[in-house]
């Protein structure tokens, strides 16, 4: 009897770290993408890794230098627009990006006719809370105007500032100057803009603010500059430096996501990770995203409907884990109790919700 129970304990402990890396596995092919992209194969995902440009302040490797050459095509601007469309919500900047290609489009007409034209600036700030889609619209921008031939290669270089800021004198304009380098030809994008408004004699943000704006001038035939951070601070930032005023014109407010878009997000999750939800765990999945939506501490949208749907599949894989056999149906369900478990771990009462508001 007590060989049959170790030899059952054994089946359990391997099933629980099969599911946990199989559960790992799919969470980071998902990355950070919240609005449910296609998965890119794994042949893919080797060769993408290969070309993309470093991010931050260091220096490309070896493979990415190889590569820096192998500039993909443009994309049709139809797939690209359509790919917008396809985003949870966004309505206000769905608008606003089609109104800018539109423009581009007329002014590169007039300009194909001998007509007057006047300069563009492409340069944007985006403004709204965390896990609104900032990062995502700025990558879907540097394909786009990739796609439009404002932009030679169409890339995205993320960065803080941590990524442009040194510690002594000179060093910052240096640092700033290599991450500008590998973002020539695509986007910078730089969140938490504002923080490069440091304070005191030995603060060197301004340093970054400055060759950030030569490099703006000096290439502004291949480079676009997007800043971004929440709405009153970025509105600062921009005004404290007429240098900033007289180059970023266009802002795109990301307005938070009702609790039917953030549903919408987890069923997006859901469906790229082949997960299967019934109505009662939906309906209680859509409770536990108000409930946290309403604590009045920081969810952060996306990010936090991210991370309700990590702690659910935890619980998942908790309750799988004691099954003696978990098929494939098993696998991708995710129960009522799995939810509710979730909740409890995150001290969320599913008992006691507020009232819904009315759309």
């Amino acid at each position: 009897m007590e060989r049959s129970n170790d030899k059952k304990d054994q089946i359990i402990l391997q099933q629980l770290d099969l599911i946990r890396s199989m559960t790992e596995r799919d969470l980071r092919r998902m990355g950070t993408d919240f609005w449910g992209q296609p998965q890119v194969p794994a042949s893919e995902e080797k060769k993408t890794s290969e070309k993309a440009p470093s991010q931050g302040g260091g220096a490309p490797t070896q493979a990415q230098s190889t590569a820096k050459e192998e500039v993909p095509p443009p994309e049709r601007i139809e797939d690209l627009l359509a790919e917008l469309d396809g985003y949870i919500g966004l309505e206000v900047v769905k608008k606003e990006v089609r109104s800018l290609v539109n423009l581009v489009r007329v002014h590169q007409m007039r300009r194909e006719n001998q007509l007057p034209v006047t300069e563009l600036s492409l340069h944007m700030v985006f403004s709204g809370n965390p896990g609104t889609g900032k990062t995502t619209v700025a990558r879907l921008m540097a394909r786009i105007y990739h796609s439009l031939g404002i932009l030679s290669k169409g890339q995205l270089v993320e960065v803080d500032r941590s990524g442009l800021v040194a510690g002594y004198v000179g060093q910052t304009a240096l640092k700033t100057a290599k991450v500008v380098e590998q973002a020539l030809g695509g986007v910078l994008f730089i969140d938490e803009a504002y923080a490069l408004l440091g304070s005191g004699d030995n603060d060197f943000g301004q340093e970054a603010i400055d060759t950030i704006l030569k490099a703006m001038e000096d290439h502004r035939d291949d480079l676009v500059v997007i800043v971004a951070g929440y709405d009153e601070l970025m509105e600062g930032f921009i005004h404290s430096n007429p240098g900033l005023e007289s180059r970023f014109n266009r802002f795109l407010h990301f307005a938070d996501y009702s609790t039917q878009e953030l549903a919408e997000i987890f069923r997006g999750l859901c469906k790229k990770g082949c997960y299967t939800l019934d109505d009662e765990a939906e309906a209680l999945v859509r409770q536990l995203i108000l409930r946290e939506n309403s604590s009045g501490t920081s969810f952060g949208n996306a990010r936090g409907v991210r991370n309700i749907f990590e702690k659910i599949l935890v619980c998942q894989a908790n309750r799988l884990a004691a099954m003696e056999q978990a098929d494939r149906q098993a696998l991708m369900a995710i129960l009522p109790e799995d939810v509710r478990a979730a909740a409890r771990e995150s001290g969320t009462d599913l008992g006691a919700l507020p009232a819904e508001p009315t759309p």
